[in-house]
């Protein structure tokens, strides 16, 4: 009966040992963060203040991704007529969208008027602008047309700053300006309806990487 007992307790201590080990890399259990001043690591900031308000772009994008997120949007994949949801929705393109957005650059425009010069490049069957800057694939597209295209090693940390663009083959998102304690940098996204956080520590356990870009 004893020998159960401690069966018993040590299976129960295994259970609780990887249901905390579950929830902590489903992110459910908070990381602690750093800054790129724990790791000697220079803050980036941008020559270029594309809408003229005295702050840099990356700064600016950064800035403005957090107001986004603040405003709590629930995940719901749905079509516009005006491009850019309005009613407390979103999805993942959506986070990348508005932080640009603020910061002097309109995705739907300019990914637009970039289907058009380059249709060969896209998957498009018919052009539609309320919807086409709203795709990851388009997205990535744009990016390594205009952006500068950056490494996808995570643990190459000092060449991850917040503010840059990280794209999967499926999703995509913003880098923060937080960092884990191996220096690998959180993510900023909107993946899924049950997501508890939208700053996450992701990156380490991710395989999908495809590109990481900077506005230039």
């Amino acid at each position: 009966m004893r020998k159960l007992r401690i069966v018993l307790t040590i299976l129960t201590l295994v259970i609780i040992a990887l249901a905390v080990y579950l929830l902590y890399i489903l992110n459910i259990i908070p990381h602690r963060k750093y800054t790129n001043e724990d790791f000697g690591i220079a803050t980036y900031i941008s020559m270029l203040d594309k809408d003229g308000d005295g702050v840099d772009d990356q700064t600016d994008i950064l800035q403005n991704v957090r107001a986004y997120i603040a405003t709590n949007p629930e995940y719901k994949s749905k079509y516009y007529a005006g491009g850019y949801p309005d009613d407390g929705y979103g999805v993942c393109t959506d986070v990348v969208a508005q932080g640009l957005l603020h910061a002097g650059y309109d995705l739907q425009q300019l990914v637009n008027e970039d289907i058009a010069a380059h249709p060969d490049m896209y998957e498009v069957e018919k052009a539609d602008p309320n919807i086409d800057f709203r795709r990851v694939r388009n997205l990535l597209v744009y990016f390594k047309n205009h952006a500068i295209s950056l490494t996808t090693d995570v643990m190459e940390i000092e060449q991850w700053q917040g503010g840059d663009i990280i794209v999967f083959k499926k999703h995509i998102g913003i880098v923060s300006d937080k960092r884990n304690k191996n220096g690998v940098p959180f993510i900023i996204h909107h993946a899924n309806p049950y997501q508890k956080h939208y700053e996450e520590d992701i990156l380490e356990n991710r395989e999908d990487i495809v590109g990481h870009f900077r506005i230039s």
